[in-house]
């Protein structure tokens, strides 16, 4: 029998484009709520019921507005969250898009990535730890490839909070797992979204799979992991990347 998600609620960041755009489309199939939070604004062409509603416009690089948010989210939901997935990503690039590495990168860019790519997770995740409790509910990071290999166009700051992130992950299902709530990491790899750089062609010669990920098939595996499918699954990374990490 297929598990039904009627009544169900999942709070997801970066959702305007490629991975969390098809994470909401494959929540939305099963029946879950789900609640939006992007630094854009909610767009008509967004083609799932309730979105304008449960849209949250929300700049996740000021600490403040984050913590905010919070209240905005419970004021939506009703003392249960199913699941909180934390997508939401920021990769800076210099001029013409060129990488930028350790020498380079000045510290306010670093302090600008980590408090999307790292920080507003934790904040997000305590800040709702009770409707995540009341609902026996699951956390999803979205890491990456970058954040344990160097990759060609993936930022020093971009990367190192991608491998912050699988270790917090690790922490935080150590410390939610008492409270009945798991936590999981993805890593995707080359996955076809409007943020891919020039040259990926090549690394994508080299993959097992040959081929680019679809979003879709990274927002199935999101989806195992906020099922009951995955009950007996918390503080692991699953790498969704044609086999890029052997």
């Amino acid at each position: 029998m297929a598990e039904s998600g009627e009544g169900k609620v999942m709070v997801l960041t970066g959702a305007s484009r490629g991975i969390g755009h098809a994470t909401v489309k494959r929540f939305a199939r099963e029946g879950w709520r789900v609640i939006t939070c992007s630094r854009q604004p909610f767009s008509e062409h967004c083609p799932w019921g309730g979105g304008r509603e449960d849209h949250i416009q929300l700049d996740l690089a000021d600490p403040n507005k984050t913590i905010e948010a919070i209240k905005v989210i419970r004021s939506k939901i009703d003392g249960r969250l199913h699941a909180l997935v934390n997508n939401a990503g920021i990769s800076p690039k210099g001029p013409d898009g060129k990488r930028l590495n350790t020498l380079e990168t000045d510290l306010k860019t670093w302090g600008h990535v980590f408090h999307v790519n790292f920080f507003a997770s934790v904040v997000l995740a305590r800040g709702l730890k009770d409707e995540l409790s009341a609902a026996k509910g699951s956390v999803v990071n979205v890491t990456s490839i970058a954040g344990s290999r160097v990759h060609p166009f993936a930022g020093a700051a971009y990367a190192t909070s991608k491998a912050a992130l699988a270790a917090l992950t690790r922490e935080m299902a150590y410390d939610f797992g008492p409270l009945g709530v798991r936590v999981n990491a993805i890593a995707p790899g080359e996955v076809e979204t409007s943020i891919l750089s020039p040259g990926t062609e090549r690394i994508v010669e080299s993959l097992p799979l040959r081929r680019l990920g679809q979003p879709r098939e990274v927002a199935d595996v999101i989806w195992f992991l906020c099922s009951d499918a995955s009950s007996y699954v918390t503080g692991t990374e699953i790498e969704v990347n044609a086999g890029q990490h052997v």
